[in-house]
């Protein structure tokens, strides 16, 4: 009895099969005899269909369906990607410009939604993403405001999102198997927290001060410490302080749910470099600081994505020195000290490293 194809069979392999069957003393030479010409014909329909039949496989199973798939997939568990959001900065004006008026600066255009005190508003880009977070500076009025002699933007109060990147959908998805969330349970806090804008992670604490207690520890989505007022855009969604306990927000009733911003602790970075003929510490500043950050950042984000709630992540000497070696103009380097000591500093668990004075 012929074996069962699987969807892995390749042509070759079909044509040994069929032609293996045939009678020895019939002709199924390569392209003189009829036998092998028909054979072959019909392997290739064959191969098509099992080629066909492995890719609809593949589009109904979440670990190779592709987004569209993949989003149809995980509605089934009411899961839906991230949307873009827009970015919310802060404008400083020298008057008080109008609500709704609009603004440019490079190719973004920039909308004040709501007032703050005088002369400062709460702006939001008009293009969603990330590439709101990206500019500061002077904003040009796009139509006629009297009075106005200044206006820019200041600082990044809520970051824009991105709309969520398949990969990172399909590995939520897959998480959501792991734990269940429900009624304020860890998971539940963690997901519908992280879900808002601007959050990129969250660290739930229960009974912080007393029972019934929950505080919030969160990370914008930049993987920095979030402003104030994104932590009170998140405190207003999961658990008003007006309405502490109601079970207004996302937090179940009789929850007393207080959020911080994760804090900051400033490393100081000695370095020992040996560097390459011709260049000097000016030269390599600015990349040694770029170098840092980007480390500190990765920090940052494991932080955010770590699923250990108590556990602080370590600054490491190692790593830092791996990386600097791959920045022009340095040589060697040996004996970098971190707050003026020879070691990795572990940071608490509800903080993330930030850099502070370096000197090479």
């Amino acid at each position: 009895m012929t074996e069962p194809l699987n969807l892995d069979t390749t042509y070759e392999d079909l044509m040994a099969q069929k032609l293996a069957g045939v009678d020895p003393s019939l002709d199924t030479r390569e392209g003189t005899s009829l036998i092998y010409n028909a054979t072959a014909a019909n392997s290739i329909e064959i191969i098509q269909m099992l080629f066909t039949l492995k890719n609809q496989i593949d589009l109904v199973f979440a670990d190779t369906a592709p987004r569209e798939y993949l989003i149809r997939r995980a509605t089934e568990r009411g899961m839906k990607p991230y949307e873009a959001t827009n970015a919310r900065l802060k404008g400083v004006f020298n008057i008080d410009v109008p609500i709704g008026s609009r603004f440019s600066l490079d190719e973004l255009n920039y909308v004040v939604i709501e007032k703050v005190e005088f002369g400062k508003f709460v702006v939001e880009c008009e293009t969603s993403g990330s590439i709101g977070n990206l500019f500061l500076g002077p904003i040009i009025p796009i139509e006629y405001i009297d009075g106005l002699t200044s206006a820019e933007l200041t600082d990044v109060l809520i970051p824009g999102e991105d709309e969520e990147d398949t990969e990172a959908f399909r590995t939520r998805y897959f998480n959501s198997f792991d734990s269940t969330a429900f009624g304020g349970n860890r998971k539940d806090y963690k997901d519908k927290v992280s879900a808002l804008q601007g959050v990129g992670g969250v660290r739930v604490y229960r009974a912080w001060n007393g029972g019934g207690t929950v505080k919030l520890v969160i990370i914008n989505s930049q993987y920095d410490k979030p402003s104030q007022a994104l932590v009170d855009s998140v405190q207003e969604a999961v658990d008003p302080l007006s309405e502490q306990e109601e079970g207004v927000g996302i937090a179940p009733i009789d929850h007393i749910v207080t959020v911080f911003p994760v804090g900051e602790t400033s490393i100081d970075v000695t370095l020992n470099i040996t560097y390459q003929d011709g260049w000097t510490w000016p030269d390599i500043e600015s990349n040694v600081f770029q170098t840092i950050d980007n480390y500190f950042n990765e920090l940052a984000k494991e932080w955010a994505e770590s699923d250990d709630d108590y556990t602080g992540v370590v600054v490491r000497i190692s790593q830092i020195e791996t990386r600097l070696l791959g920045v022009d103009g340095v040589l060697d380097i040996a004996n970098t000290m971190l707050n003026g000591a020879q070691s990795n500093i572990a940071l608490d668990q509800e903080s993330i490293p930030k850099r502070g004075v370096v000197s090479g």
